[in-house]
């Protein structure tokens, strides 16, 4: 009877020593970057977004001005069939 409370004893020990370490792991990680990496990073969010912005207006400019060129080319066109001696 010795033993088996001897072992007993043992294990609830064991479980008392393994129950923080598991506890822990199952802690949510607290976020350690410090005030400094977060001004860097969103300064480079900023910069990433400014160059996005950019590439949509040269594109959206380019795009108005082909369609405005198409469309100037028509007009020429109607102006120049009306006004052609029959």
């Amino acid at each position: 009877m010795k033993t088996t409370l001897r072992k007993l004893f043992v294990a609830g020990m064991l479980c008392a020593a393994v129950a923080p370490v598991a506890l822990a792991q199952d802690a949510p990680k607290q976020d350690t970057q410090g005030p400094k990496q977060d001004m860097k990073d969103a300064g480079a969010d900023t910069k990433d977004a400014a160059k996005k912005t950019g590439r949509a207006t040269k594109k959206g400019t380019k795009k108005a001005a082909h369609k405005t060129a198409r469309k100037t080319d028509e007009g020429a066109q109607k102006v120049e069939d009306k006004t052609q001696p029959q």
